[in-house]
């Protein structure tokens, strides 16, 4: 793929150029450099959308950490900093580590991966990386902040167990507390369940019932349309138990848009369709979430996914603690970034820092349907010794990720 170097504009998004005084004449000395790669991996040829009121994308990710560029670059200009994007993609199947050496070769000191767990773990053990830090802006694999954690890997992208414990949370909230949960027979599928039969456990629900909706994920039901669908739906779910909500674990969306206003029993569906937990939703307004999302039109034509957002965050942190300490130099950063002063506005409500135990970036979540935010967790009530945001997935204590 084009190596592509973005260039900056002049939006100052995050005030500190104005409210620090600086000047806006630019130094005629060299600015410090900060170098970023960025790594993804193309779509899958047979992942297409279910309906066809949802666009194909080919660039999610990769735009979220464009517009980052130029945020970052808009105070940078102040500071005598430059920060510089150089990107590859590979192919499902394609060589990490080739994709790597050649970001490298380029001057990437800083990677923003967009890559599944099983290719972020072949990037982290490869030798070329180094001491580099690596930033998982996709992969929401618990596993990751756990028993495979890395010293040199942050994530920006919530797991598996902070999305389920954010919808765990609105669901106490509303009273919700005897769940049914169908999930899908692909790996990712069966890693959900487990995160949201966990987060039911810390929160007090109760699963009456589970099933595994048994057909493939490529054959969507296609065969008798909607009516198969009106008939086999009702009877899959009809000997469950009495229950609250109906919650889905469907990560590759090949059968659970079918269930709301199928079901056999008048019930919500939630989980990942109907009401959904997400790091971000193109429905996301408050918080000057409407100044983030019309930037990012401007640029993509298109809106902001979860996948953009967690790499804006990735680029948007280095921004932020580069701003800061008025350095760009690895270990700086860094201390800066894990350190109690740093924090994000993330668009959120309140602002976003990393979990010094597993590099987890703590933040609020949305909870949201198809056109309209419901809330944001965590909820009012759910306390925590230090912040709210840590009753979010796995906590300290709890966490087996040892550096």
């Amino acid at each position: 793929m084009e190596t592509l170097s973005r260039p900056f504009h002049w939006l100052v998004v995050s005030g500190i150029a104005v409210g620090l005084g600086w000047s806006a004449a630019l130094s005629a000395d060299t600015p410090d450099t900060l170098t970023l790669g960025y790594l993804g991996m193309e779509r899958p040829d047979d992942r297409e959308p279910l309906s066809v009121l949802d666009p194909v994308l080919d660039d999610e990710g990769l735009q979220g950490a464009r517009l980052a560029i130029d945020d970052n670059n808009a105070t940078a200009q102040f500071l005598d900093q430059e920060f510089v994007l150089h990107e590859e993609e590979i192919a499902v199947d394609g060589e990490v580590g080739e994709a790597l050496e050649r970001l490298i070769d380029q001057g990437a000191d800083w990677i923003v991966s967009d890559l599944p767990a099983e290719a972020l773990l072949e990037l982290m053990a490869h030798p070329a990386l180094g001491d580099r830090a690596v930033f998982n802006a996709r992969a929401p694999d618990d596993v990751l902040r756990g028993e495979s954690c890395h010293p040199n890997l942050y994530h920006t992208t919530p797991s598996r167990r902070m999305l389920a414990d954010a919808l765990a949370q609105f669901l106490g909230y509303k009273q919700w507390q005897r769940w049914t949960l169908v999930y899908g027979n692909t790996d990712e599928d069966r890693l959900l369940a487990e995160a949201l039969r966990a987060a039911a456990e810390r929160y007090g629900h109760r699963i009456v019932g589970e099933k595994m909706w048994p057909h493939d994920p490529m054959s969507r039901r296609a065969e008798g349309g909607f009516h198969a669908i009106q008939r086999e739906i009702p009877v899959f779910v009809q000997d469950f138990p009495e229950y609250d909500v109906l919650v889905i674990a469907d990560e590759t969306d090949y059968f659970g848009e079918y269930f709301p206003y199928q079901t056999w029993a008048p019930r919500p569906v939630v989980g990942t369709q109907g009401l959904i937990a997400t790091a971000w939703h193109r429905a996301h307004e408050s918080w000057g979430g409407v100044q983030l999302q019309r930037r990012f039109e401007d640029l993509a034509d298109r809106w902001m996914t979860p996948r953009d957002f967690g790499a804006w965050l990735a680029v948007r942190s280095l921004g932020e603690a580069a701003a800061r300490t008025g350095a760009v130099d690895r270990e700086t950063v860094l201390d800066y970034m894990l350190g109690e002063e740093f924090e994000l506005a993330g668009y959120l409500g309140l602002p976003v820092s990393y979990r010094t135990w597993n590099h987890q970036l703590r933040q609020p979540i949305l909870i949201t349907g198809p056109r309209m935010v419901a809330s944001v967790s965590p909820q009012e009530g759910y306390l925590h010794p230090r912040t709210p945001l840590d009753s979010l997935g796995a906590d300290e204590g709890e966490s087996s990720c040892r550096f």
